[in-house]
């Protein structure tokens, strides 16, 4: 009983000691697993797309680069897992694996570790007056105080206000896309895109934003409405394809969002074509997870209030206004190719 006490003699000396990490990686490893698991079972393609997309008109050096994708991937994963608790999904399944209390520590946790790579960013000389005990080189080229900087529409020096504000805008957006499920609200069609320019398009306007701030050429040219237009136009797709696409039904289970009760793009059209008509409203307060009542509401989305029709009318517009852009901002073959492949064809 009394084998160790003698180690608690002097505990407050210890104490006082310069801190140190006393986690070890397999510690930190089982702490991440939530995290690990949700990494190695969800596609990354299309944010690599538009990084490198982007960087064939900002050419962020690839230090800088690799920190930013790094960084957009953390928060990004991080806030799948605490989205995938809140709309219960039946998808990614890192919260039935591990448990909620793991899954949320774990997404708080990937928060502050993107937090502390975004700190890398900055030049060393800006880090030395942040923290006076900065720490050993990282590696990231230096930026001389006397060498002459390029103007820039975003500055490269409150790297973490620019995130932060758009995790404010993601966590807003998500807020009410909960809140008009849990109140069974349906939003008006403007709503709903305002909604999905915070939640969907905050993770590109991150990416953009961070890279213009560290761009090499084209400092003072505005791509944020650009990334907003993408992450909109991705946003209405993936509703539209999660209730039409073959391919969704594969990877992503049959019309998952009506299970979750959420009112997506073409749902409130359908609702608002006919408000009078409670079918789909009925469906969603159910939250069906068998195809009968999935495929009378979809029936009635497609032959009745012309939803998917409409949609697909929508996209052609925001893809076509995205495309012009595109060239507006001098050509990306990239991204051409993305919209190219994101294409829906009526």
């Amino acid at each position: 009983m009394h084998a160790n006490i003698e180690r608690y003699d002097s505990f407050l000396s210890s104490l006082r000691a310069p801190p140190s990490s006393t986690w070890t990686e397999a510690q930190e490893s089982v702490l991440l697993e939530p995290y690990t698991y949700i990494t190695a079972n969800t596609g990354k393609k299309t944010t690599e797309k538009i990084v490198q997309a982007f960087n064939l008109w900002l050419n962020v050096p690839k230090d800088k680069l690799a920190v930013i994708i790094r960084v957009v991937s953390l928060f990004h994963n991080a806030g799948l897992l605490v989205d995938d608790i809140e709309d219960g999904s039946q998808l990614r399944l890192a919260h039935k694996v591990y448990g909620i209390p793991r899954t949320i520590n774990a997404a708080n946790y990937v928060y502050f570790l993107a937090y502390q790579e975004l700190s890398s960013l900055r030049s060393k000389v800006q880090r030395r007056a942040c923290d006076s005990s900065a720490s050993p080189d990282s590696g990231l080229r230096d930026d001389s105080p006397t060498a002459e900087k390029p103007e820039r529409l975003i500055s490269d020096r409150d790297l973490d206000l620019v995130v932060n504000a758009e995790l404010i805008s993601s966590h807003y957006g998500q807020g009410l896309d909960i809140l008009w499920r849990d109140t069974l609200r349906c939003p008006t069609e403007d709503e709903y895109v305002q909604m999905v320019k915070e939640k969907t398009g905050s993770h590109l306007r991150a990416t953009a934003k961070l890279m213009m701030a560290c761009a090499t050429t084209n400092t003072n040219v505005d791509y944020v409405p650009l990334s907003n237009l993408i992450g909109i136009y991705y946003q209405i797709r993936d509703d539209y394809m999660n209730l039409q696409s073959d391919e969704y039904t594969d990877t992503k289970g049959f019309a998952e969002d009506l299970s979750e009760g959420k009112f997506s793009f073409p749902v409130i059209h359908g609702i608002l074509e006919q408000p009078e008509n409670q079918l789909i409203m009925d469906v969603l307060q159910k939250r069906p997870e068998t195809p009968t009542l999935k495929n009378r509401a979809i029936e009635y989305l497609r032959n009745t209030t012309k939803s998917f029709d409409y949609t697909l009318a929508v996209l052609n517009k925001l893809e076509q206004q995205a495309r012009g852009e595109v060239e507006r901002l001098g050509g990306n073959p990239i991204l051409s190719a993305l919209l190219d492949k994101l294409h829906v064809d009526a």
